[in-house]
């Protein structure tokens, strides 16, 4: 048994939040209240320089992964949106060898269902 809990507490964008949703991503992850989040972030936009904080907010943006939709429901449920989020070319070719190992053991049963010896056994059998 793996000792995956679905709610672990990983930093994501919020698909809720109002600008790229990096803000309330913070407040979820650290549990504040997203309203001091935001109110740290104008205070420091407004003391620090404008250009210095929407860089960093941006940079931000671009470097955290978005909120699943659905949260994960185990290891391998994990591990395939962070392949996805990360690289989607190589999730999109994890799933091409999912399917190619399907289709491979179709292949299999369909050749061993319509080889004459099944028929000859079928027919003995009854």
């Amino acid at each position: 048994m793996s000792n995956f809990t679905p709610r672990q507490r990983m930093l994501y964008r919020s698909r809720r939040g109002i600008i790229f949703g990096v803000c309330q991503g913070l407040a979820e992850y650290l549990n504040v209240s997203v309203f001091w989040t935001r109110v740290v972030a104008v205070a420091c936009l407004l003391l620090s320089g404008f250009w210095l904080i929407v860089g960093l907010y941006l940079l931000a943006a671009l470097v955290m992964k978005p909120e699943p939709v659905l949260p994960p429901h185990d290891e391998e449920d994990s591990e395939f949106y962070h392949s996805y989020a990360t690289s989607r070319t190589m999730a999109l070719l994890r799933l091409k060898r999912a399917h190619e190992h399907l289709d491979r053991r179709i292949q299999r049963m369909e050749s061993i269902v319509t080889s004459r010896e099944y028929d000859w056994d079928r027919r003995f059998e009854s």
